[in-house]
């Protein structure tokens, strides 16, 4: 779980990502200009769980979510190309309602059985 900062990742997890998701470890460079070479295959799951004070309106309408797209294409896709992402996010987070709150805790809730189980009993 991370906040949005300014619709982007906070230093300390874009940093965490350049010195942990780094090439030999996560990736290789292809010779010349081919795509890079995914080092993670065996990632199956990311459960990313962020908080935002924007409205969603804004993320999905107007910046069409940034951080979900950079997580998504930017780094997964190249590192982890069979990782499966599921994306929750708490917008107005500095004045939640309890409803809200609780709902996705709910969903959370699912999320986490739903992949335990996956990874437990694989198809």
């Amino acid at each position: 779980m991370f906040p949005t900062w300014w619709f982007g990742f906070p230093a300390i997890l874009k940093g965490w990502f350049d010195r942990v998701w780094a090439p030999g470890t996560a990736f290789d460079h292809s010779p010349g200009f081919g795509p890079m070479l995914p080092r993670l295959n065996g990632l199956q799951e990311v459960l990313a769980v962020t908080t935002m004070g924007a409205p969603g309106w804004i993320d999905w309408l107007v910046l069409r979510r940034p951080v979900r797209r950079i997580l998504r294409l930017a780094i997964l896709k190249p590192c982890a190309p069979r990782a499966r992402l599921t994306w929750r996010a708490l917008y107005r987070a500095e004045a939640v309602a309890k409803p809200h709150l609780a709902s996705l805790e709910s969903r959370l809730a699912t999320d986490i059985t739903r992949i335990a189980r996956r990874l437990t009993c694989p198809d």
